[in-house]
């Protein structure tokens, strides 16, 4: 299962593997922040606070936008953090602007 938490929304969804967490906020109507979807405008930034071994490894593209201090404080693109694993992930919107 995966919660999410966009600007107003909140809501628990089954996981897909394979689809990154901006897919499932999309498929879901919940109101994620996001601009390009290709992990350059870094509006889908977000921190996970549960299941962040389930998600795939960080892109070029996150240690670009985010860089180290960010990663490993728990932030990601969602745009770019694929379920890979099930089990339970949290996970909130946090853009930058």
């Amino acid at each position: 299962m995966i919660t999410l938490t966009g600007r107003t929304l909140t809501k628990t969804v089954e996981a897909r593997i394979g689809s990154t967490l901006l897919q499932h906020a999309q498929d879901e109507g919940i109101d994620w922040q996001f601009n390009c979807s290709r992990g350059t405008c870094a509006k889908c930034r977000c921190l996970v606070q549960e299941g962040f071994e389930l998600l795939s490894e960080s892109s070029d593209a996150e240690w670009d936008r985010l860089g180290p201090e960010e990663l490993e404080a728990g932030y990601r693109l969602g745009c770019q953090a694929y379920v890979e694993r099930e089990g339970s992930i949290k996970a909130v919107n946090k853009t930058y602007f």
